[in-house]
C-alpha cells in the first residue's frame, strides 16, 4: 500500500490576533485550525511513533431527527474547497442529492495525517449545510408551487448569511433576502416593506406609496398590513390606492393576534375579491413552518420563511474509518469496507453494497446508478461544481419523483 509524503502542517492554537467578530478566516479553516484538539494531539501521536496509516474513511448518517426518511446533502462545494490540495481522493454524492440513513454521502481515502485534523471542519460544513437544505426541501414538497422566499437571515451570525441562503435556495427557496446572499446565487434579492417604514411615515398606504415612488419599478409592489389596523381593511386601502401596481399584501400579524389565522386570510382574500383585486397575491410571515403552509397553502400564494429554515437543526454526519492498509476494519456499529449507494432510477430505492459487488438491476427491473462519483484525486478537483441553479434543478427533479 503505497504512502504519502511525511506531513509537514503546523497546527497552531489560538495564535490570531483579536478580530472584530467570532469568525474565523478561510485561511485558518483551510490551515486546520478549527478542529477539536484530540485530532491535533492524535496527529502529534502519529507522527512522532511513525504509525500514519493509509486508510478509507465514510461520512454517513445514522439517523434523522422527526422520523423523516430523506435528507438534501449540502455543503459539498465548500467540502471539497476545504480538501482540494491535500493528497487524497474523494468520492461523494453530487450536492443536492438526497440521501436516506446509514449511507456513505463521502467517501476520503489517503494517509490518515492528510485529513485528520480537517474532521470537524468537514462535518461542520455538511452537517448544517444539509440541515437547513433539508428543511428547505421539506417546506417546498408542502408549498407545492406556492412561492417560497428565505427570510431568516437575522436569526443567525451575519458571517454565514450567504451559507444559510445558498443552502436554502438550493433546497427550495424561490428566493432569498439578502443583498450579499443573492448576488453569490446570482439572483435578485426579494422583499418587502418593514414595519418600521410604515411606523415613520405614520400610515400603511404612505409609506406603500413612497416605496412606489422611490424604488425601482421592476420591484414588485408588496405591502406589509398588519401595522396598525385590521389587515383586511388595510388590504382594501392599498388596493384602492395602488390598483394594478399592487403585487401583493403581506401579513407578517403577530401570534398574540392571529385566532384563527387561515379565517384572518381567508377574509382578506374576499374582500379583495369582492372589489375586483383577485390579481393580488397573499403573502404571509412570521414563525411560518412546513406546517404551517400546509395548512394555509390553500389561501396563501407566497410563504416568507426564516427561522424554522436558518436555524434548522444539523444533520449529524459522523465520519469513520472503514478501511486501514487496504483491509476492512471498522468500530462498533459501523460496517467495515468501502461501499458503493446504487440508486434505482424507477422506484428510487437505495441499495448499499460493498464495493465489489456487482449490480445492475433493482428488485423492481430498473437500472442502478451509483450515486458516489470521483470528485478529487490526489488533491485535485477533477470535477466541474454546478452552479447553485443547476443544483437546485437537480433538487427539485428528485423532490418530484422520490420526495411525493
Amino acid at each position: 500500500m503505497r504512502r504519502g509524503a511525511p506531513h509537514r502542517m503546523k497546527i497552531v492554537l489560538f495564535s490570531r490576533k483579536k478580530e472584530m467578530f467570532y469568525t474565523a478566516s478561510d485561511e485558518e479553516i483551510k490551515q486546520g485550525q478549527i478542529t477539536d484538539v484530540y485530532l491535533a494531539r492524535t496527529l502529534e501521536i502519529i507522527k512522532a511513533t511513525n504509525m500514519d496509516k493509509y486508510v478509507k474513511a465514510e461520512i454517513f448518517l445514522k439517523s434523522f431527527r422527526d422520523n423523516y426518511e430523506w435528507g438534501v446533502l449540502a455543503g459539498v462545494e465548500e467540502a471539497l474547497r476545504l480538501l482540494e490540495g491535500l493528497k487524497v481522493t474523494v468520492r461523494s454524492m453530487k450536492e443536492g442529492t438526497l440521501f436516506r440513513v446509514r449511507e456513505p454521502v463521502m467517501v476520503i481515502e489517503g494517509m490518515y495525517s492528510e485529513f485528520c485534523v480537517y474532521e470537524t471542519a468537514l462535518l461542520g460544513l455538511l452537517c448544517q449545510a444539509s440541515g437547513i437544505a433539508s428543511k428547505a426541501a421539506r417546506c417546498r414538497v408542502a408549498a407545492g408551487d406556492k412561492l417560497v422566499v428565505s427570510f431568516g437571515a437575522r436569526r443567525m451570525h451575519p458571517a454565514i448569511a450567504p451559507m444559510i441562503d445558498k443552502n436554502a435556495y438550493i433546497g427550495g427557496c424561490d428566493a432569498v433576502s439578502v443583498i450579499k446572499s443573492a448576488e453569490l446565487i446570482g439572483l435578485d434579492p426579494m422583499g418587502t416593506i418593514p414595519h418600521a417604514l410604515i411606523l415613520i411615515y405614520g400610515d400603511t398606504v404612505e409609506a406603500t406609496k413612497a416605496f412606489d415612488e422611490v424604488i425601482d419599478k421592476k420591484v414588485n409592489r408588496v405591502s406589509l398590513i398588519d401595522t396598525f389596523n385590521d389587515e383586511k381593511f388595510e388590504a382594501v386601502r392599498v388596493a384602492e390606492a395602488l390598483g394594478d401596481k399592487l403585487f401583493a399584501v403581506r401579513l407578517d400579524t403577530p401570534s398574540s393576534r392571529r385566532g384563527n389565522f387561515h379565517e384572518l386570510i381567508q377574509e382578506v382574500r374576499w374582500e379583495l375579491d369582492l372589489r375586483g383585486y383577485n390579481s393580488v397575491k397573499i403573502l404571509v410571515s412570521g414563525g411560518i413552518d412546513e406546517k404551517d403552509i400546509l395548512e394555509l397553502k390553500d389561501v396563501v400564494d407566497a410563504f416568507g420563511v426564516g427561522t424554522s429554515i436558518s436555524s434548522a437543526p444539523v444533520l449529524d454526519f459522523a465520519l469513520d474509518i472503514v478501511e486501514v492498509e487496504g483491509k476492512p476494519l471498522a468500530k462498533r456499529g459501523k460496517m467495515s469496507g468501502e461501499k458503493k449507494v446504487l440508486r434505482c432510477e424507477s422506484c428510487g430505492r437505495d441499495w448499499t453494497v460493498a464495493i465489489k459487488e456487482e449490480r445492475e438491476r433493482c428488485d423492481c427491473g430498473g437500472v442502478l446508478t451509483d450515486l458516489l462519483e470521483c470528485f478529487i484525486v490526489d488533491g485535485k478537483i477533477i470535477s466541474p461544481i454546478p452552479e447553485p441553479r443547476k443544483i437546485r434543478e437537480y433538487v427539485m427533479e428528485q423532490l418530484r419523483k422520490f420526495a411525493s
